[in-house]
């Protein structure tokens, strides 16, 4: 008879078992609260009269607020997209050149109810040039080069789908003496916008297939000609086609009449190699040709 007890009540545990397991639990999230009076506020770090899409940091401070939001999404319009609790951050991009950026913001309320709006904002980005570039041109502020007249190829000329002076490369002292008087001053400013002063003496020398492209009389020689005073040099990543292993890959345009040592009718200049005291450039001149140019620091 106990034995019949024992076993009803192990069956009734049992079944008080099963009958837990196949009872549902409620949770309950609260209120659902969908974000209302969402508002994006954006400011392009550096903005002014000179400058309306920034100083080229290309820094944006974007503020998001809504009511009832406990965090917010916000999409850059560059494919990033970033979780930003507090609705306020200082984004960078990064894409040289000016363009416009749509910036949509989803303020996430309880329960996951969502609230979006956009927004378009307009940045320049200036190229930012590699800090070694900058430190061995200007020395931090500025620094004076000139023709590196005792090197071998500090004036030379090749075809424009090589990397050295296939043609032609200049002996120590070998060219006209215009070639070695000019002083070339490059210099930064404080966010590293890099300029150039040539003081040519007066007098520079110009290739004979470029003569007509300054103004002067079809010939090869030193050639009376103004170069401009400072300018400011536009850096980019070079489109020459070159590789690491010939070249730094960073190209810089001359405003005005585009010399440095000498003139091509060229703008454009590749650094081929740079250190603290020699630079070796590249650039096309109006023959199609590549004219190679070596300066040292004077």
């Amino acid at each position: 008879m106990i034995r019949n007890y024992k076993i009803l009540a192990v069956a009734l545990s049992f079944t008080m078992v099963l009958l837990a397991a196949c009872t549902k639990t409620e949770y309950k999230f609260g209120e659902i609260k969908t974000p209302s009076d969402l508002v994006i506020n954006t400011v392009v770090v550096g903005t002014d009269a000179n400058n309306p899409n920034g100083n080229g940091k290309g820094q944006v401070t974007i503020t998001a607020s809504a009511s009832n939001a406990i965090s917010y999404k916000i999409d850059f319009g560059d494919g990033v997209t970033q979780m930003v609790p507090t609705g306020t951050i200082t984004y960078k991009y990064t894409n040289p050149g000016t363009f416009d950026y749509t910036i949509t913001v989803s303020a996430i309320g309880t329960g996951g109810s969502v609230t979006i709006l956009s927004k378009k904002v307009k940045v320049f980005v200036a190229f930012e040039i590699p800090t070694y570039i900058v430190d061995a041109l200007t020395g931090g502020s500025s620094k004076v080069w000139v023709g590196d007249k005792d090197e071998a190829g500090h004036f030379g000329v090749g075809p424009n789908d090589a990397f050295s002076p296939i043609w032609y490369s200049a002996g120590p002292n070998s060219r006209d003496g215009c070639n070695y008087d000019d002083e070339i001053t490059f210099s930064k400013d404080a966010n590293n916008n890099i300029f150039m002063n040539v003081d040519n003496k007066g007098q520079s020398f110009v290739i004979g297939a470029a003569a007509t492209y300054y103004g002067l009389a079809n010939a090869e020689a030193c050639r009376d000609l103004s170069t401009g005073g400072n300018k400011k040099l536009a850096f980019m990543d070079a489109t020459s086609g070159s590789s690491s292993s010939v070249s730094t890959r960073i190209q810089f345009m001359v405003p005005g009449n585009g010399i440095v040592n000498f003139g091509t009718g060229g703008n454009t200049y590749e650094i081929l190699s740079i250190s603290a005291t020699k630079i070796h450039i590249r650039n096309i001149g109006v023959d199609g040709n590549a004219w190679y140019q070596k300066l040292k620091v004077k």
